[in-house]
């Protein structure tokens, strides 16, 4: 992570991301594979350290085996073909995107920790200060209800944070500057999407207002007018 400024003068907190170039390695169909997916490939793999079944699947697709393969899902993946490349150059500033990644793991830790509990008294001979304390709703249910909040493993988990702006691309060094935080630690791998609940949405560079809102923003105000 790191900051920019915009023309305000304000630091905008922003994580820099190396996004591809990535290679699609398969594409697929819902006549072949009942629903429509593109299957790409990120940072080159030695062949001694690509098992037999992979390197089949690089081989067939005419492509150089990979570290990391994903898929990502799509309504029509026919755009795309085997041995494509795709790029930053995909997004545009501005513009808003889901970034999915799996968070920093943080071990067993307790309610106070991973729930943010209060905790028990401590003074006056307390001898609670960090613990559950009663879990049991009384005689009725008499049982612990499901969902209760309790110690346990905290973090490493797939989080999705959404509508996070792209304040800078770089084609050249394949770099993605995205606003805030996204999930893991340095050097991990996640996905980035172009946003779900906000499509479309492109905003200025500069100055930070909105240029272009969505289609679907507009249909609603156009039903809401009639």
């Amino acid at each position: 992570m790191t900051q920019l400024f915009n023309e305000h003068g304000r630091a905008v907190a922003v994580t820099v991301l190396q996004a591809g170039p990535c290679t699609v390695t398969q594409v697929k169909t819902r006549a072949k594979d009942g629903y429509h997916a593109i299957q790409v490939g990120f940072e080159a793999a030695k062949e001694t350290r690509t098992n037999k079944p992979r390197l089949g699947h690089f081989k067939k697709a005419g492509v150089s085996p990979f570290r990391y393969l994903r898929e990502f899902r799509m309504s029509n993946g026919e755009e795309y073909t085997t041995g494509q490349q795709l790029t930053v150059q995909l997004f545009k500033e501005g513009e808003l995107v889901d970034v999915t990644g799996v968070s920093i793991g943080k071990g067993f830790q307790g309610g106070v920790r991973r729930w943010n509990w209060k905790g028990g008294p401590e003074t006056h001979g307390s001898m609670s200060h960090r613990r559950p304390g009663s879990i049991g709703s009384t005689t009725f249910p008499g049982r612990v209800v499901k969902g209760h909040h309790l110690p346990g493993h905290m973090g490493f988990a797939r989080v999705t944070l959404q509508n996070l702006r792209v304040m800078k691309l770089d084609p050249q060094a394949n770099i993605l500057v995205v606003e805030g935080a996204v999930p893991g630690p340095e050097q991990r791998l996640v996905m980035v999407n172009r946003s779900v609940k906000r499509p479309g949405v492109v905003v200025a560079a500069k100055g930070l207002q909105i240029v272009e809102m969505v289609e679907v923003e507009e249909k609603r105000k156009t039903a809401k007018k009639k």
